[in-house]
């Protein structure tokens, strides 16, 4: 299994920037708009690739409209995360480890699937493989895999702006949680109708997911991680219920918020420090190795979301072990010169100091 690096006509380009300082922005953006095309186009796709001719609409901003069914449930479900916690000390030691593998296998689900496979199409996955990830995305219940595409690269498209989902400028609590609980900027929903969406439609298992989403969270977010531990050990119900369903379903949620909030405000920009993501090494453990926040929004396509391999990066080790055993194949990945081309021309200098 090999990787597809890109270094050689973009290493060209950008690699002429360490030895010749570039004076003119004009110049910049356009070498920077080769390397992105070559590589976006090799994926067949620009919609994950930052649109700088968006222009925010002048005038007032749209008034904020609350979603009651949201902010109800949310707030009942950290509850219940909060009342999970009271219940570790009497939980058995298998209903612990049971509710870890089932944090983790949901995490897949979004990190390697959902994200760096469906939404960036870093990498190429058999039909086993999509199959588990798309059960394991339903386990993580966080919209099917088609809505979580199409938001998430009207995100990278329009980041930080009025069509970004959770745009971070409107602070940590927006980006974080309360984006979903409120009605969607018109914005977002205008530009996410926009997006070519064919590679997601035609890809049955997603659109299999999509049309039986519902009945597969249940089953696979709640039913099957509290029966578990209830059947196989003798688990008392309320355990099985509260923590390997609601606490570990809360936490997982909690974690991938974070590379909205946490990683778009908190840690250096090595690599770009004209955007807002940054590189939190703290958010990518928890969320598994998507928290080098700023390499990715400045390479989007590149497979690891990281130039440090597996440190912090499980997601990384997951698709490397997929790819050797010929469940994956095609992982894309930038190369060393242009990684510090664009470090010496456009990062604040922190990977200076380490």
């Amino acid at each position: 299994c090999l990787f597809k690096e890109f270094s050689s006509t973009s290493s060209t380009t950008a690699g002429g920037t360490v030895t010749s300082r570039v004076t003119s922005k004009e110049r910049e953006k356009e070498k920077d708009l080769l390397n992105h095309e070559d590589l976006a186009g090799d994926r067949g796709m620009m919609d994950d690739i930052f649109d700088e001719t968006y222009r925010e609409k002048e005038g007032p901003k749209p008034p904020l409209r609350y979603v009651w069914r949201n902010i109800i449930l949310m707030s009942l479900l950290h509850l219940g995360a909060l009342f999970a916690l009271t219940l570790i000390p009497s939980a058995k030691i298998q209903t612990l480890a049971w509710a870890l593998l089932c944090f983790v296998v949901s995490a897949l689900g979004i990190t390697a699937g959902s994200h760096r496979l469906w939404s960036h199409r870093s990498y190429k996955a058999t039909l086993p493989l999509r199959i588990f990830l798309t059960i394991a995305n339903s386990m993580a219940f966080q919209n099917d895999i088609y809505e979580w595409v199409r938001d998430h690269r009207v995100h990278h498209k329009f980041s930080e702006t009025d069509a970004d989902p959770h745009n971070a400028m409107r602070g940590f609590f927006f980006s974080h949680i309360g984006w979903l609980l409120v009605r969607k900027h018109p914005d977002v929903i205008e530009k996410g109708q926009k997006l070519d969406l064919s590679d997601i439609k035609a890809d049955k298992v997603v659109m299999f997911q999509r049309r039986y989403y519902k009945p597969s969270v249940v089953l696979l977010c709640f039913t099957l991680p509290s029966v578990v531990p209830w059947y196989f050990w003798d688990e008392s119900i309320i355990i099985s219920f509260f923590i390997p369903a609601i606490l570990r379903y809360t936490l997982g949620l909690n974690c991938t918020w974070l590379v909205n909030s946490a990683a778009h405000m908190f840690g250096n920009r090595p690599y770009d420090q004209n955007i807002n993501p940054r590189e939190n090494p703290l958010v990518s453990l928890g969320a598994i190795g998507e928290g080098f926040h700023n390499y990715h929004h400045t390479f989007p396509y590149d497979y690891s979301t990281s130039e440090f391999g597996w440190r912090f990066n499980l997601t990384t080790a997951f698709i490397d072990l997929m790819c050797l055993l010929g469940l994956a194949s095609d992982r894309k990945k930038v190369s060393k010169e242009v990684i510090l081309a664009r470090k010496l021309r456009t990062g604040d200098g922190s990977h200076k100091s380490g």
